[in-house]
């Protein structure tokens, strides 16, 4: 008889077990990010946006913005209009960012004033065009999340 309770102890220890083990990766499905790089050009405003559709925060981790093969952490650092003349943000070890769901993080924008030329729209289009940005992040499990698209989309009009 004291042998038929510890069997039943342990499978029902073991079952628990198991339950738990269900539960978290029910927990880590149910909180998972869903990450999307959107583009904005019209109306004279150009952006580049990432997006969390999820339903999970998104921590990100890293930018990276590749123009002819070479990687750079910053987008100042891979074109040639002067920084001041355009919002940006830099991901650094200190200074992650957090998506939470449905939200954004804008990563470059520019507003043209009414009396910007079109040769300035035009250099902006130009200088992005040529770029690919790739993001690496994880979810609140440190599950690695990385996603890139390139930006050769701002050139459509040349």
């Amino acid at each position: 008889m004291a042998g038929m309770a510890l069997a039943l102890s342990i499978l029902a220890l073991l079952a628990t077990f198991y339950q738990a083990y269900l539960q978290r990766v029910h927990n880590e499905k149910s909180v998972k990010p869903l990450p999307q790089i959107d583009l904005r050009d019209r109306e004279n405003t150009l952006f580049i946006r990432i997006q969390n559709n999820g339903v999970g925060p998104l921590i990100v981790d890293k930018l990276i913005f590749t123009k002819e093969q070479q990687d750079y952490p910053r987008i100042q650092d891979c074109i040639t209009i002067d920084p001041t003349e355009y919002n940006q943000i830099e991901i650094t070890e200190t200074n992650k960012k957090i998506v939470i769901p449905g939200a954004f993080l804008e990563v470059f924008s520019k507003i043209f004033d009414k009396e910007d030329s079109g040769t300035m729209v035009a250099l902006f289009r130009h200088e992005l065009s040529v770029l690919t940005l790739k993001v690496e992040g994880r979810d609140i499990y440190n599950n690695k999340i990385s996603i890139e698209k390139s930006l050769h989309w701002f050139g459509r009009h040349n």
